[in-house]
């Protein structure tokens, strides 16, 4: 028990033996006292800010302060660069050998239904290029990648540093999480954002996202920054500022990126919930899935293309990308990396083959004629968290099998008892819950409509 009003100083995350680590701040109140009054931190004072805690020799209450100053007064263009790749070196930074294959990623903001880098990554190995895939987790209602690939028997996340670029180098791609010892600064000062309400704040979210790409030893990135209603930015202006924020800074620091503004109003494909998006994932791998999210894996996978200068525009790029798709390696690459990091292919083939896991499925059905003008995003996202696909805490436990799927896409007609979608659950109290909750993210207009653009902007 620490007596009311004393510091409790977290340990350090960087080991550091008694007696030789002296202090970095002696007077950190200065730091919060200059960005309380709106002043513009000094490049040395943010790197030995982000040192100090990473050591442990800042209380948290101090970092909240700070935080909560920044997140009222901002930080200019040079602060959010030198605290991105402060944060980038807080850990270990991968360091890939020399080969002609670029080493690429890409990151999306988050959203419903979002399983772009599960098809993407595979198709990125088949056209060249090394992809160390470092991802994360969901949280609330957007899913994570490491989620949905969980889902599947046997795979290991956990990669060490040194497994993790070997497989790159053998096979081309490899999908983890974070290791303890990659970016320590971003996952305490995350942390510590997410109980003091400071993670809306556009500079520490592109440092955040930043310092983890950076320390992939990439050298192109594409990023899905989306906004609507199941996105982290509801409106398309905050999508577009966060967007300019990241992509000068990842391009200062010697990463070309470029950066995508997609909408996140309705779901992504007809999937929703971590193995339903992976059965969805094979079945684009298979030239058979939804096409808005072909629409997405290809165009990433162009941009990549063009900012390595290996195809001369976006139209060639599209066309190369389309062809190796089309082609199958990329469904094959899928098996070798499934196989690579531990997964039971026999059990995987098993589960695709099944027509559900969980253990009924409700189909929501259409009570009149019309068009579809409306599925709206964050509910279904809220009903596949409140099933147990998605965490409402950082420990809850993942149901992987719930979800949605057969979502009419925005545009579609259908008749009074065409089914709209099927709802994946295990009781029937979910069951009526389900289709009544549906039924309401559903509008249905008697005239026909346009489904509106998916990219609605490249940065």
């Amino acid at each position: 028990m620490v007596p009311f009003g004393q510091a409790k100083i977290r340990p350090s995350v960087l080991a550091c033996p008694p007696m030789i680590c002296q202090p970095l701040f002696v007077n950190f109140l200065s730091l919060i006292e200059a960005k309380r009054d709106g002043k513009a931190l000094a490049c040395d004072d943010i790197r030995l800010f982000v040192t100090a805690y990473v050591r442990g020799e800042i209380p948290d209450y101090q970092v909240a302060a700070l935080l909560m100053a920044i997140y009222f007064r901002g930080l200019n263009a040079e602060e959010t660069r030198v605290l991105t790749l402060a944060m980038r070196n807080s850990g270990d930074v991968l360091k890939f050998p020399e080969d002609p294959r670029p080493i690429v990623d890409k990151h999306s903001t988050g959203g419903i239904g979002d399983k772009v880098s599960l098809p993407l990554a595979p198709l990125l190995a088949c056209l060249g290029f090394r992809v160390p895939m470092i991802s994360g987790r969901g949280l609330g209602i957007t899913g994570g990648t490491l989620d949905k690939i969980e889902s599947i028997p046997g795979f290991s996340t956990q990669l060490t540093r040194e497994r993790l670029i070997a497989q790159v180098q053998e096979i081309g791609v490899a999908m983890g999480g974070q290791t303890p010892t990659m970016v320590p600064a971003d996952r305490l000062l995350y942390a510590l954002r997410d109980v003091t309400a400071t993670v809306p704040s556009i500079p520490l979210i592109t440092a955040s996202i930043l310092s983890k790409k950076l320390a992939e030893d990439i050298s192109a990135l594409v990023l899905d920054v989306k906004f609507g209603s199941a996105a982290f930015m509801q409106r398309r202006g905050q999508a577009h500022e966060l967007a300019i924020n990241m992509t000068k800074i990842a391009n200062e620091s010697g990463v070309k990126t470029r950066a995508m503004i997609t909408d996140m109003n309705a779901p992504l494909g007809r999937a929703a919930g971590n193995w339903l998006e992976v059965k969805e994932s094979i079945e684009c791998l298979e030239n058979r899935g939804p096409e808005d999210l072909r629409e997405l894996v290809i165009d990433s996978a162009a941009h990549l293309l063009v900012l390595t200068n290996r195809a001369r525009d976006l139209a060639a790029a599209r066309q190369q990308a389309s062809d190796m798709l089309a082609s199958g390696a990329p469904r094959r690459k899928w098996d070798e990396l499934l196989v690579a990091q531990g997964a039971d292919i026999n059990a995987f083939n098993e589960k695709l083959r099944r027509e559900r896991i969980a253990n009924m499925v409700v189909e929501v059905r259409s009570d009149r004629d019309g068009f579809v003008s409306r599925c709206d995003a964050r509910m279904a996202g809220e009903l596949v968290r409140d099933l147990g696909g998605g965490r409402l805490t950082k420990d809850s436990v993942i149901d992987f099998d719930v979800g949605i799927d057969g979502i009419k896409p925005i545009g579609s007609q259908v008749k009074c008892g065409d089914v709209l979608c099927r709802v994946h659950v295990r009781t029937l109290e979910q069951a009526d819950d389900a289709m009544n909750r549906m039924q309401v993210a559903f509008e249905i207009s008697r005239e026909p409509v346009q489904r509106p653009p998916l990219v609605v902007e490249v940065l």
